[in-house]
């Protein structure tokens, strides 16, 4: 992706609307426009100062184009770091073709998907893992999602990569300058302070990490899974919570042979709800396969609805059973039991005997739906993700992980007793994995696949 010349672009959505915004950027964005734009005041824009707003006719030749708002915005002040200029006009497709064929033809370039953005990266205006950002926040559907994203193009995962980094290059420093002095037999780094730096980095990777099972399903949507045995009432629940008859409900146990799901947004945060097979024992081949792909969406649900018919003493003491192998198999994996059908009981008590916590609900007159929706809602914001550093990009996480293994590998190396220059190695890697994140380390190759993902204009 080049990053010379003069772009232009829509930036706002294609199609028709009130008004678009089309923007440029480089060294002939204002001279380029001043040579079309009639400014009412009858000044030229190159006069003018940097963040002002102006309005005026946009001119081919003699005609007019249409009546604009030309906006300036002069680097390294811009958000690109280069002369910037906007012009909002009236939102009508032909009008935004029209002046998009203008500029073309007055030797602007057209930009590029995430050129803008680029830009912005190369001129030190953002770091590689907020330009990120950008597009997950335009990408952001929910509040919780565009939390992460917004905390993280402030800077704020960027700002402890970038301290961690520059606490390893002092050392790795020193441990460069031993090796000067290898004949001498030298140690200008301070051990114990080396290795106590290790831990404290070992330490923040790993809870980064952590983070990332939270922040990606918060990013995608947190799947939460209703699993229990046949004819409990899940795809009932299902069509309660998505308030639409999503799943087919009958009085047949095993209807439901394969998972169906859906999508809503719960206090800002996107839960995917997941119907699945009943769990029991059948001779059924398309029903076996379904209770397979059941087991399946449990291990991946970051939250687990287990269903009773609160009517069915057997299912119960079924319920007692399961409930403790997915204990044993899953120890940490959130689950709520549901106890459904209160519409068809009297004054019951939901027992205590699955050790987790339970909620008794009727999904067919849609009973204590909302109180379901707060207990797995309240779960999540426990979580604090908008008051914390949570890790969500996939990119972001391999660099990590492949930093931690290199700052295990010289804390191994100390322990070892190994000689600075193989210390050296292994730091070099850490610091590269680290910079691969910021952009201070990157190649043409990266940049072009992480850009090409942006949408054009921005």
């Amino acid at each position: 992706m080049l990053t010379e010349g003069t772009i232009i672009a829509l930036s706002t959505a294609a199609g028709q609307g009130a008004i678009a915004v089309l923007r440029l950027s480089g060294s002939k964005a204002i001279t380029s426009v001043d040579r079309l734009f009639k400014a009412r005041s009858g000044k030229p824009l190159n006069t003018q100062k940097s963040h002002t707003v102006h309005l005026g006719d946009l001119m081919d030749k003699q005609s007019v184009v249409d009546e604009v708002l030309v906006t300036l915005f002069k680097g390294p002040h811009s958000y690109t770091g280069e002369d910037v200029v906007e012009i909002s006009c009236h939102g009508s497709v032909f009008i935004q073709e029209k002046i998009l064929r203008l500029f073309l033809d007055h030797g602007i370039q057209a930009a590029q998907p995430g050129e803008f953005t680029l830009r912005a990266f190369v001129n030190g205006k953002m770091d590689l893992s907020q330009a990120e950002a950008v597009s997950d926040l335009i990408a952001s559907e929910n509040a919780a999602s565009h939390a992460i994203a917004l905390q993280q193009m402030r800077g704020g995962f960027s700002d402890e990569i970038k301290k961690l980094r520059e606490q390893l290059l002092n050392f790795a420093s020193l441990i460069e300058l031993e090796l000067d002095f290898a004949e001498e037999d030298v140690a200008f780094a301070d051990r114990e302070a080396f290795i106590a730096l290790l831990k404290k980095i070992e330490s923040l990777l790993k809870h980064l990490l952590d983070s990332f099972a939270l922040g990606n399903v918060l990013k995608k949507g947190v799947p939460v899974a209703i699993v229990g045995p046949p004819n409990a009432g899940k795809s009932t629940l299902l069509n309660a919570l998505l308030n639409e008859d999503k799943a087919i409900i009958s009085a047949i146990a095993g209807t439901t042979r394969d998972s169906i799901e859906d999508e809503i947004t719960l206090d800002g945060i996107a839960f995917r709800f997941i119907d699945t097979a009943g769990i029991r024992e059948t001779e059924d081949v398309v029903e076996k396969i379904g209770i397979q792909k059941t087991f399946e969406k449990l291990e991946n649900a970051a939250f687990v609805f287990y269903l009773i018919d609160s009517t069915d003493k057997a299912q119960h003491q079924a319920a007692v059973e399961a409930l403790a192998k997915i204990n044993t198999q899953y120890p940490d994996k959130p689950l709520l039991v549901v106890w459904n059908k209160m519409d068809k009981t009297k004054d019951f008590t939901p027992p205590n005997d699955t050790h987790y916590p339970s909620l008794a609900i009727s999904a067919k007159e849609q009973t204590s739906i909302d109180a379901l929706q707060k207990h797995l809602v309240d779960y999540f914001q426990q979580q604090n993700y908008s008051d914390q550093t949570v890790l969500s990009n996939a990119r972001h996480y391999g660099a990590l992980n492949a930093a931690l293994g290199e700052i295990i590998k010289v804390q191994q190396g100390i322990d070892d007793h190994l000689s600075s220059d193989l210390l050296a190695i292994d730091l070099r890697q850490a610091l590269y994995h680290l910079g691969e994140i910021t952009g201070e380390v990157t190649n043409d190759e990266l940049l072009g696949n992480i850009f090409s993902k942006f949408c054009i204009g921005k």
